[in-house]
């Protein structure tokens, strides 16, 4: 089967990042990474993801995840432990985008993030998730 039209290769591989944080996230952080990851490059259309950022971002965000928690969690409005596993999984992706991805403008990580929410997350998922990196993006990218 072909690679869903209209989606590049860094938008793909940023779908098997939240997916892979996904069940990440139900196993209660105690599935490997290199499980997950395994799991992840059975997927269909998972040739046509950029290799490099799938795998710099899930082996960074897993390895970082309390790091990163700690950059946004000043931004939302409950525990991080009370989010869905999508929304949480999103935010991890962002933030560490925003940390790590500077080559990346700003705005492409909020666009991007918003887009995961609107396709896995919640009816309004993705105002929390825009509301919530946009803050955080101020704070880390102020040059932006």
């Amino acid at each position: 089967m072909g690679q869903k039209v209209g989606i590049s290769a860094r938008h793909l591989a940023r779908e098997f990042v939240v997916k892979g944080l996904y069940s990440w996230l139900i196993s209660n952080e105690t599935q490997d990474s290199a499980d997950i990851d395994a799991h992840m490059r059975e997927q269909e259309n998972f040739d046509f993801a950029d290799l490099d950022l799938y795998k710099n971002s899930l082996y960074g965000i897993i390895r970082d995840a309390s790091m990163l928690r700690e950059h946004f969690a000043p931004f939302i409005s409950r525990s991080y432990s009370e989010l869905s596993p999508i929304e949480h999984s999103i935010m991890l992706l962002g933030t560490y985008e925003l940390i790590n991805s500077l080559d990346v403008p700003k705005r492409v990580v909020l666009n991007e993030a918003i887009e995961l929410a609107k396709d896995f997350g919640g009816t309004d998922g993705f105002k929390f998730i825009n509301g919530a990196l946009d803050k955080l993006a101020e704070k880390i990218r102020i040059h932006e």
